[in-house]
Protein backbone atom coordinates (compact mmCIF):
# COMPACT_ATOMS: atom_id res chain seq x y z
CA UNK A 1 0.00 0.00 0.00
CA UNK A 2 1.29 3.62 -0.63
CA UNK A 3 -0.22 6.85 0.85
CA UNK A 4 -0.57 9.55 -1.53
CA UNK A 5 -1.22 12.47 0.71
CA UNK A 6 -2.29 16.06 -0.35
CA UNK A 7 -1.89 19.58 1.51
CA UNK A 8 -4.49 21.76 1.46
CA UNK A 9 -7.19 23.56 3.93
CA UNK A 10 -10.88 21.82 3.54
CA UNK A 11 -13.55 23.90 2.10
CA UNK A 12 -14.75 25.78 -0.77
CA UNK A 13 -13.09 28.67 0.45
CA UNK A 14 -9.47 27.78 0.34
CA UNK A 15 -10.38 25.16 -2.39
CA UNK A 16 -8.16 27.80 -5.60
CA UNK A 17 -5.60 28.32 -3.22
CA UNK A 18 -1.95 28.37 -4.14
CA UNK A 19 -2.01 26.03 -0.68
CA UNK A 20 -4.18 23.27 -2.07
CA UNK A 21 -2.53 22.72 -5.02
CA UNK A 22 -1.51 19.02 -3.35
CA UNK A 23 -5.64 18.51 -3.10
CA UNK A 24 -5.99 19.40 -6.78
CA UNK A 25 -3.16 17.29 -7.95
CA UNK A 26 -4.83 14.01 -6.09
CA UNK A 27 -7.80 15.29 -7.94
CA UNK A 28 -6.31 14.39 -11.29
CA UNK A 29 -4.83 11.07 -9.56
CA UNK A 30 -7.86 10.34 -8.60
CA UNK A 31 -9.29 10.74 -12.18
CA UNK A 32 -6.34 9.50 -14.12
CA UNK A 33 -6.65 6.24 -12.23
CA UNK A 34 -10.42 5.91 -11.64
CA UNK A 35 -10.24 6.00 -8.02
CA UNK A 36 -12.97 4.87 -5.60
CA UNK A 37 -15.21 7.33 -3.87
CA UNK A 38 -13.90 9.81 -0.95
CA UNK A 39 -14.92 8.45 2.57
CA UNK A 40 -14.54 10.03 5.97
CA UNK A 41 -11.39 8.21 7.43
CA UNK A 42 -8.46 8.95 9.14
CA UNK A 43 -9.04 12.62 9.95
CA UNK A 44 -9.36 12.83 5.83
CA UNK A 45 -11.18 12.32 2.32
CA UNK A 46 -9.89 9.17 1.45
CA UNK A 47 -10.67 6.68 -2.00
CA UNK A 48 -8.60 3.58 -2.48
CA UNK A 49 -7.51 2.54 -6.00
CA UNK A 50 -4.66 0.85 -8.01
CA UNK A 51 -2.02 2.10 -10.39
CA UNK A 52 -1.01 0.35 -13.33
CA UNK A 53 3.34 -0.46 -12.59
CA UNK A 54 5.23 -2.50 -15.21
CA UNK A 55 5.38 -5.37 -11.94
CA UNK A 56 1.63 -4.94 -11.82
CA UNK A 57 -1.39 -2.85 -10.17
CA UNK A 58 -0.22 -1.17 -7.04
CA UNK A 59 -2.45 -0.15 -4.26
CA UNK A 60 -2.85 3.25 -3.14
CA UNK A 61 -4.75 5.47 -0.25
CA UNK A 62 -5.07 8.79 -1.34
CA UNK A 63 -5.46 11.31 1.17
CA UNK A 64 -7.06 14.53 1.81
CA UNK A 65 -6.35 15.90 5.27
CA UNK A 66 -9.55 17.49 6.82
CA UNK A 67 -6.95 18.84 10.03
CA UNK A 68 -6.52 22.06 7.77
CA UNK A 69 -2.79 22.61 6.86
CA UNK A 70 -0.77 22.82 9.70
CA UNK A 71 -2.07 19.59 11.53
CA UNK A 72 -1.77 17.64 8.32
CA UNK A 73 0.41 15.09 10.65
CA UNK A 74 -2.10 13.85 12.49
CA UNK A 75 -4.24 12.66 9.42
CA UNK A 76 -1.33 11.04 7.83
CA UNK A 77 -0.17 9.40 10.96
CA UNK A 78 -3.17 7.56 11.44
CA UNK A 79 -3.68 6.28 8.16
CA UNK A 80 0.05 4.87 8.10
CA UNK A 81 -0.54 3.58 11.28
CA UNK A 82 -3.33 1.55 10.16
CA UNK A 83 -1.72 0.10 7.57
CA UNK A 84 1.57 -0.69 9.10
CA UNK A 85 3.70 0.92 6.68
CA UNK A 86 6.82 3.09 6.99
CA UNK A 87 7.53 6.66 5.97
CA UNK A 88 9.27 5.40 2.48
CA UNK A 89 5.53 3.81 2.02
CA UNK A 90 3.97 7.77 1.94
CA UNK A 91 4.29 10.11 -0.61
CA UNK A 92 3.45 14.13 -0.32
CA UNK A 93 2.12 16.35 -2.53
CA UNK A 94 2.12 20.39 -1.38
CA UNK A 95 3.41 23.70 -2.61
CA UNK A 96 6.98 24.74 -2.89
CA UNK A 97 7.59 28.64 -2.34
CA UNK A 98 10.75 27.95 -3.20
CA UNK A 99 10.25 26.88 -6.50
CA UNK A 100 9.01 28.80 -9.55
CA UNK A 101 5.63 28.38 -10.54
CA UNK A 102 5.18 25.17 -12.38
CA UNK A 103 8.47 23.78 -11.54
CA UNK A 104 8.10 20.03 -9.99
CA UNK A 105 10.77 18.33 -7.49
CA UNK A 106 10.82 14.72 -5.53
CA UNK A 107 12.77 15.01 -2.46
CA UNK A 108 13.02 12.45 0.80
CA UNK A 109 14.01 13.26 3.93
CA UNK A 110 15.05 16.85 5.05
CA UNK A 111 13.50 20.00 6.86
CA UNK A 112 10.57 21.54 6.74
CA UNK A 113 11.94 24.66 5.04
CA UNK A 114 8.94 26.64 7.06
CA UNK A 115 6.17 24.56 5.60
CA UNK A 116 4.17 23.98 8.52
CA UNK A 117 2.28 21.27 7.39
CA UNK A 118 4.85 19.46 6.29
CA UNK A 119 6.62 19.78 10.01
CA UNK A 120 3.29 18.37 11.33
CA UNK A 121 4.16 15.31 9.12
CA UNK A 122 7.36 15.08 10.52
CA UNK A 123 5.90 15.87 14.09
CA UNK A 124 4.53 12.72 13.54
CA UNK A 125 5.71 9.82 11.25
CA UNK A 126 9.51 11.28 10.98
CA UNK A 127 11.37 13.24 8.63
CA UNK A 128 12.35 10.05 5.81
CA UNK A 129 8.89 10.56 3.86
CA UNK A 130 8.74 11.39 0.45
CA UNK A 131 7.98 14.81 -1.31
CA UNK A 132 6.46 15.71 -4.41
CA UNK A 133 7.48 19.13 -4.50
CA UNK A 134 5.16 21.67 -6.78
CA UNK A 135 6.16 24.98 -7.32
CA UNK A 136 4.22 28.23 -6.92
CA UNK A 137 6.50 30.59 -6.49
CA UNK A 138 7.68 33.23 -3.54
CA UNK A 139 5.76 36.72 -3.19
CA UNK A 140 9.07 37.94 -2.36
CA UNK A 141 9.18 38.63 0.90
CA UNK A 142 8.41 36.89 3.88
CA UNK A 143 5.52 39.06 5.33
CA UNK A 144 3.96 38.35 2.42
CA UNK A 145 4.27 34.56 2.41
CA UNK A 146 1.26 33.95 4.13
CA UNK A 147 -1.46 36.26 1.84
CA UNK A 148 0.21 34.42 -0.97
CA UNK A 149 -0.24 31.31 -0.28
CA UNK A 150 -3.96 31.50 0.81
CA UNK A 151 -4.97 33.31 -2.31
CA UNK A 152 -6.14 31.91 -5.20
CA UNK A 153 -4.37 30.72 -8.26
CA UNK A 154 -4.86 33.71 -11.13
CA UNK A 155 -6.49 32.55 -14.41
CA UNK A 156 -3.62 33.14 -16.38
CA UNK A 157 -2.25 30.48 -14.25
CA UNK A 158 -4.54 27.62 -14.88
CA UNK A 159 -3.10 26.38 -17.66
CA UNK A 160 0.60 25.78 -16.04
CA UNK A 161 -1.50 24.63 -12.86
CA UNK A 162 -3.76 21.94 -14.86
CA UNK A 163 -0.69 20.50 -16.91
CA UNK A 164 1.36 19.99 -13.83
CA UNK A 165 -1.34 18.31 -12.05
CA UNK A 166 -2.02 16.03 -14.92
CA UNK A 167 1.67 14.98 -15.32
CA UNK A 168 1.67 14.22 -11.77
CA UNK A 169 -1.37 11.50 -12.64
CA UNK A 170 -0.19 10.59 -15.43
CA UNK A 171 3.19 9.69 -14.54
CA UNK A 172 2.27 7.81 -11.48
CA UNK A 173 3.15 4.22 -12.66
CA UNK A 174 6.82 5.86 -12.06
CA UNK A 175 5.96 6.99 -8.69
CA UNK A 176 4.08 3.52 -7.38
CA UNK A 177 7.45 1.85 -8.35
CA UNK A 178 9.61 3.37 -6.45
CA UNK A 179 11.39 5.45 -9.75
CA UNK A 180 11.56 8.59 -7.75
CA UNK A 181 13.78 10.68 -10.09
CA UNK A 182 12.22 8.91 -12.91
CA UNK A 183 9.17 10.14 -12.08
CA UNK A 184 10.46 14.24 -11.81
CA UNK A 185 12.17 13.97 -15.05
CA UNK A 186 8.42 12.68 -16.35
CA UNK A 187 6.66 15.11 -14.88
CA UNK A 188 9.27 17.94 -16.23
CA UNK A 189 8.87 16.25 -19.67
CA UNK A 190 4.81 16.06 -19.62
CA UNK A 191 4.23 20.09 -17.75
CA UNK A 192 7.93 21.66 -18.68
CA UNK A 193 8.17 24.91 -17.32
CA UNK A 194 11.30 27.17 -17.26
CA UNK A 195 13.95 26.88 -14.80
CA UNK A 196 13.27 30.72 -12.97
CA UNK A 197 14.09 32.63 -9.69
CA UNK A 198 11.09 31.50 -7.60
CA UNK A 199 10.77 35.17 -6.85
CA UNK A 200 9.62 36.29 -9.89
CA UNK A 201 6.28 36.71 -9.94
CA UNK A 202 6.03 37.49 -14.13
CA UNK A 203 3.74 34.42 -13.89
CA UNK A 204 1.82 35.53 -11.25
CA UNK A 205 0.40 38.88 -11.97
CA UNK A 206 -1.28 41.27 -9.62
Amino acid sequence: MLIIAGLGNPGAKYAHNRHNIGFLALGAIAARWRFGPERSRFSSLAAEGTIDTPDGPARALLLKPQTYYNETGRAVGEAMKFYKLTPADVVVFYDEIDLAPGRFRMKTGGGAAGNNGIRSITAHIGPDFRRARMGTGHPGHKDKVMGHVLSDFHKVEQGWVNALCNACAEALPLLAAGEDEKYQAEVMRLAPAEKADPRQVSRRPD
